[in-house]
């Protein structure tokens, strides 16, 4: 029987992995079954970004934490949209070089814009988002994405959050221990112990002596003590497709304390990489992500200091060497690999918190009753993972091969067609000659679905030919205007009814929201 789940390391990963265990276990938590979590005290998190998606609502939701809580302590923002500088164009070369990736469905239905946006030359001269959703809108008038009638959790429009990574850990942990039954022991790993058969029965702390369990979770970071250096695992290196390899990262104070806050995230484009721009309510997160092969460490220095307008030097900042890519098999024999241990490509889409939390909801649910079914068990999960990881590189490096900057070699580099995998180059190749389809994903468990495609092509004005097609799309003027004055009232609904986005914090934090 599998009785003793033992997750070694903290951080948001350990804590989302074993808050989803203790989940999925109750109520027979510290009855039948043991959910421990090993963490060191002296080992700090490892986080590039602050940022999440909408899933995460989801998931505090189902924990049964308070989203009033939550923002109160985690130093929390709204999210509704990322939004892209500079990614298309070189600076300076075009105006409309920006465009959102929101969280509200694009609006297909009853009447699909698209192929008249791609159509008709004055109606593709407005930002896609704009004529697919009000969120775009909203973002740009830095409104709230809710209300203080809206109960937790539910909003004008779909959102996430930016937040203080540290203060979520804690907020994890504390709800984790006191609220589901999750036993902490605060201890440094400094052994793990095999069987013949290469299964694991236990890790050898400093401070608390030996440790067994069933089952063992890995949340060691980068390191991988169990995964990696104890049984061996594969790491799939993706760092030939995905450049960016490296993050700086800092803390800005506002110099006005009354400035808005963007409810979006920021991402500009550099020569070679991209600066995240996130407004917690407190201060930003602001970090620089780039390639070392094609930038030092000084350049990179350069360039965040230019983006401030304020000298930042090494000691300014915190560096971290990103491992881009994924364990091939994250579940060998009774380990599973959860957060960077399982794998990483790079925050331009929270996609580190996004796999952190679905994996560990996805082992959760897949958690055996005895060994027998382990091996079985193992191969299921580590398909599925493996797509997802191979999906949601697509999805990045959709960003980056859209693009029409040659003005460095990382550019140059990143816009190589040989270089893009198989099934991106395929999808890509066939929505060439057609609008992409819901049909065209094909497999459930992938992060990235159509409208989050639909937002970043047609935001980096992808060219669709339709020309073929051009007679099923005539006389729609009717149509285009409906939906033009629907987006106008959405608009004006939003201007009457949503505050701006540091009035809104503040009211949440004085006097919460209502209660689900």
């Amino acid at each position: 029987m599998i009785k003793k789940i033992v997750i070694v390391g903290g951080g948001t990963a350990g804590w989302l992995a074993a808050s989803h265990i203790a989940m999925r276990l109750k109520p027979h938590l510290n009855k039948s079954y043991s959910v421990v979590l090993i963490d060191s005290p002296d080992i700090p998190t490892v986080g590039v970004g602050e940022g999440t998606v909408p899933v995460i609502k989801d998931t505090l939701k189902y924990f049964g934490i308070s989203e009033s809580e939550f923002i109160k302590q985690c130093d929390v923002s709204f999210k509704q949209s990322i939004k892209f500088v500079d990614w298309e164009y070189t600076p300076g070369t075009t105006e409309k070089n920006y465009y959102h990736h929101g969280f509200d469905f694009p609006k297909l239905k009853p009447f699909d814009i698209t192929p008249n946006w791609l159509l008709d030359e004055e109606l593709n001269k407005l930002h896609y988002a704009d004529l697919v959703s009000v969120q775009s809108h909203a973002c740009n008038l830095n409104l709230s994405p809710k209300r203080l009638v809206d109960k937790e959790y539910s909003g004008i429009f779909n959102y996430a959050y930016h937040l203080d990574a540290g203060k979520f850990t804690n907020l994890l942990s504390k709800h984790a221990i006191e609220k589901l039954g999750v036993e902490n022991i605060k201890a440094t790993v400094i052994d793990v112990s095999t069987t013949n058969d290469g299964y694991i029965n236990g890790v050898t702390t400093e401070e608390a002596g030996f440790i067994d369990g069933d089952f063992f979770v890995d949340c060691t970071g980068f390191k991988g003590l169990l995964i990696n250096e104890t049984l061996k695992g594969e790491f799939i290196n993706k760092g030939d497709i995905l450049l960016a390899d490296t993050a700086l990262a800092i803390q800005v104070p506002y110099e006005d304390e009354e400035q808005e806050i963007p409810p979006f995230t920021i991402s500009t484009a550099q020569k070679n990489g991209w600066i995240w721009d996130i407004g917690l309510r407190t201060r930003r997160g602001v970090g620089y992500v780039f390639s070392n092969k094609h930038e030092t460490l000084d350049e990179a220095l350069n360039v965040l200091s230019q983006y401030l307008n304020q000298e930042v030097t090494e000691k300014d900042v915190r560096k971290i060497d990103m491992k881009v890519g994924y364990q091939k098999q994250p579940w060998i024999n009774n380990c599973v690999a959860m957060g960077l241990s399982q794998g990483f490509v790079e925050p331009l889409e929270a996609t580190g918190l996004l796999m952190f939390d679905v994996t560990a909801r996805i082992f959760a649910d897949l958690i055996p009753p005895d060994k027998t079914l382990l091996n079985c068990t193992a191969e299921l999960f580590n398909r599925d993972i493996t797509q997802m990881w191979e999906s949601t590189c697509d999805f990045i490096q959709l960003h980056y091969c859209l693009s029409k900057r040659t003005d460095s070699q990382f550019w140059i580099e990143n816009t190589d067609e040989s270089r893009l995998s198989p099934t991106l180059k395929e999808k890509l190749s066939l929505w060439q000659r057609k609008l992409p389809s819901q049909f065209d994903f094909r497999y459930s468990v992938d992060s990235f679905r159509l409208d989050n495609f639909l937002y970043v092509l047609y935001g980096m004005n992808f060219k669709t030919n339709l020309e073929h097609y051009a007679h099923m799309f005539e006389n729609k003027e009717q149509d285009i205007q409906n939906l033009k004055n629907s987006i106008s009232e959405g608009v004006r609904f939003c201007e009457q009814n949503l505050t701006g986005h540091r009035a809104f914090l503040e009211q949440v934090n004085k006097f919460g929201l209502t209660k689900v």
